[in-house]
């Protein structure tokens, strides 16, 4: 338990920085002024002023912040000394959004980085081909001589009007046409070290458990692995997939459940207020969890923490409250809509 807190809060803190990350860099892309780019939240353990910005290392490992000039100066004022288009307010609405926006972008850049990561070292994806991955001893498949490795390419029973046997591209195809002709000798068509050959065997009736009709087990999944050329526009287009499921997933769980009655909608929103319940008290800024925080970090220090700063660190939370409710959330409702 303490090892998957540690895990979960590292993780969580890495990706508030990045997102924080890309605050800061669009800021500094358009001259906005930064008066602290921080590691973690106060107090401070660390601080450095370079060219303006104070770089400071805290003592809260959660996430990290950036404290934009004017961005919470409601009145417009400058500070002596600082132009007024160093201000974030004094820039174009188009700037600003973009400033506001890029934390987004970053995490959506950190994503494709780490998926990329992963193709690289190879991935498990449909092949479009069934290989053989066991033979279990005594079975009809180890007596027609079919080895580990083999790929099936077609099977064919033994019916007249039948010339060519059914191509077999996913494992469906394979176990669907062979539960289909139990005690019913079918011919397969297989593929071993690039030799065709042809075996014949006859499916059981009754498998023992687990063992299924052949006995063989099969996968249509094949380890790929990607070049660092290839892999950022899969990961990419995985990544945008992601999301577009999990914008829609809400939708799509919530539409199944009202189909199911006003009993299914009901238990859809107890899981709902449940999970953001317990999202709700962690320790992430914008959440009350957050607020709470503040509130003791008051009390240790024995001051009030500058309101803007509290502002402006509880503006990294939405988007993850977001992305945690859809990933508690959609099992759940999933499980419920379809009755398991």
């Amino acid at each position: 338990m303490i090892l998957t807190a540690l895990v979960f809060l590292i993780i969580l803190t890495l990706l508030v920085f990045a997102h924080e990350l890309g605050h800061f860099s669009v800021a500094r892309l358009f001259g906005v002024a930064v008066e602290e780019f921080g590691f973690g939240l106060p107090p401070r353990i660390w601080g450095k002023k370079v060219g303006g910005t104070v770089y400071s290392v805290n003592a809260l490992p959660i996430g990290g912040f950036v404290k934009l000039a004017g961005e919470d100066d409601e009145d417009g004022h400058v500070a002596k000394g600082t132009a007024k288009k160093e201000y974030f307010w004094a820039r174009s609405k188009k700037e600003r959004a973009a400033i506001l926006i890029a934390g987004v972008v970053m995490n959506f850049i950190v994503a494709v980085g780490i998926t990329s990561y992963l193709l690289t070292q190879g991935v498990h994806e449909p092949a479009g081909r069934v290989h053989v991955e066991k033979v279990v001893a005594g079975s009809p498949a180890a007596g027609a001589g079919i080895q580990k490795g083999d790929i099936v390419k077609s099977i064919r029973y033994q019916v007249l009007s039948i010339k060519e046997g059914k191509e077999i591209k996913i494992p469906k195809d394979l176990i669907d046409t062979t539960n289909a002709h139990k005690g019913e000798e079918v011919i397969l068509t297989i593929l071993r070290d690039g030799n065709e050959l042809t075996v014949s065997v006859t499916p059981r009736k009754d498998p023992p458990k687990g063992e299924g009709a052949m006995g063989v087990a099969i996968s249509d999944l094949e380890v790929k692995v990607y070049s660092w050329t290839e892999a950022p526009v899969a990961a990419t287009k995985i990544n945008l997939s992601r999301g577009w499921e999990m914008l829609t997933s809400i939708a799509g769980v919530t539409g199944e459940a009202v189909k199911f009655g006003w009993k299914a909608v009901l238990e859809f929103a107890s899981i709902l207020s449940l999970n953001l319940a317990v999202l709700n008290i962690l320790p992430i800024p914008a959440l009350d969890g957050g607020r709470l925080a503040f509130v003791f970090l008051e009390k240790i220090l024995g001051r009030k923490v500058k309101p803007a700063f509290e502002k402006s660190t509880h503006q990294i939370g939405m988007i993850v409250l977001f992305l945690l409710v859809i990933l508690v959330s959609v099992n759940d409702i999933l499980r419920l809509v379809r009755g398991g």
